[in-house]
């Protein structure tokens, strides 16, 4: 068999399925390597929602490269599913960040400016303007902000359609097979070492999520990345409940076909524990209750939990390692993996190729970071 590759992708999760897709695209023969199942941890767990201004404020480095990515997806959509027959359900119907004080529709108004500032549109709605897009909405809810490029896709089917679509492309795709640790020579990258042996190739990339750490800290790089844990529900309706996407600080409702609403997330941190809580879901079933009291009417589906990756300062880590050729890093995303996943795609092929990107990465770079005093020689 051979061993020899021109990159090696470590994770299975939209990021890394992103990368190997962009990688195979440009002829790269490409390696990805998962150590449990593909898509499995915080990729399956999402809820899909491309929420590029619900969730940030033009005054974030994030805002840019979020916008930029949200731009991709109407063409992605098309190209993954002739190359691999995967539909990501790309809904663009717009999102509701919907106030409930008379603090978070002056925040709304705020945030409004800055995104206006920057090109994009968003409307102030008052509360009644907000029921009549989603009649569902509790008198509670007293205004919101429509955001109507804000979308949604299936989290599952977009990793899902990367990783089909590369592997149409040539990529080799190992399920099961846990990378040990990193091989060097001479300041440069040389491969991994596996539980089935060494992989060689001059450009790899870690995309593990959280657990990139664990690879990363072996260079004297320490990624200051922590787990946090969110939990989601889902219920079914008879009739669909809801048209756009309904977001709040503390919860969200994502519509999604045949009646399905998934109702996400808590945030717990610094915990890699993934069992579901009564308090968790409680929690979330109070939040969706305010917001549309008739979801208690819906049929009970399942729970489940993710693990995101969030790093110190907030920002997602996409750059080569400052020390180690050929050494690259994309972790880091947090609840932003599926909105991010395209444009991290191509900047980290960029990057592989020598290339500079067509976006600005002096704030997702690594020498923002702290080293270790003694590194290990490599």
């Amino acid at each position: 068999m051979n061993k020899t590759y021109d990159a090696i992708v470590v994770g299975g999760g939209v990021i890394g399925g992103a990368i190997a897709f962009n990688l195979s695209k440009r002829g790269m023969k490409v390696l990805l390597l998962e150590k449990d199942r593909l898509a499995g941890k915080a990729s399956g767990a999402a809820a899909g929602m491309l929420g590029a201004q619900a969730e940030l404020d033009g005054e974030s480095p994030l805002f840019q490269l979020a916008r930029t990515s949200r731009a991709l997806f109407g063409d992605l959509a098309d190209e993954l599913m002739v190359a691999s027959g995967v539909d990501i359900e790309l809904v663009e119907k717009g999102m509701l960040r919907v106030a409930l004080t008379e603090r978070d529709q002056q925040e709304h108004q705020t945030i409004i400016e800055a995104h206006t500032q920057n090109g994009e549109t968003a409307e102030l709605l008052t509360g009644e303007e907000a029921r009549k897009r989603e009649p569902t909405l509790s008198d509670e809810v007293t205004g919101a902000m429509y955001l109507e490029k804000d979308g949604q896709v299936s989290a599952p089917q977009l990793a899902l359609g990367f990783l089909k679509s590369a592997s149409a492309l040539g990529c080799v795709i190992k399920e099961d097979l846990e990378v040990h640790s990193l091989r060097f020579s001479n300041g440069k990258v040389t491969g991994v070492t596996t539980n089935e042996g060494d992989f060689m190739s001059s450009h790899v990339v870690v995309t593990g999520g959280v657990w990139s750490e664990k690879l990363i800290s072996e260079t004297g790089l320490q990624l200051n990345m922590y787990p946090v844990k969110g939990e989601c529900f889902s219920v079914r309706t008879e009739a669909p409940l809801l048209t756009s996407t309904i977001f709040t600080p503390g919860c969200y409702l994502v519509p999604k076909k045949d009646g399905r609403i998934i109702v996400g997330a808590t945030v717990v941190p610094n915990t890699f524990n993934q069992q579901v809580t009564l308090e968790g879901i409680f929690s979330l079933m109070a939040h969706a209750q305010k917001l549309v009291p008739s979801i208690l009417q819906g049929e009970w589906e399942k729970a489940w939990t993710g693990i995101r990756p969030q790093t110190a300062d907030g920002l997602p880590y996409l750059d080569e390692h400052p020390d180690y050729k050929g050494l690259f890093i994309a972790t880091g995303h947090f609840r932003n993996g599926i909105l991010l996943s395209p444009i991290t795609g191509e900047i980290m092929a960029d990057l592989i190729e020598g290339k500079s990107p067509a976006v600005d990465l002096s704030s997702f770079r690594l020498n923002r970071l702290n080293r270790k005093t003694n590194p290990i020689a490599r």
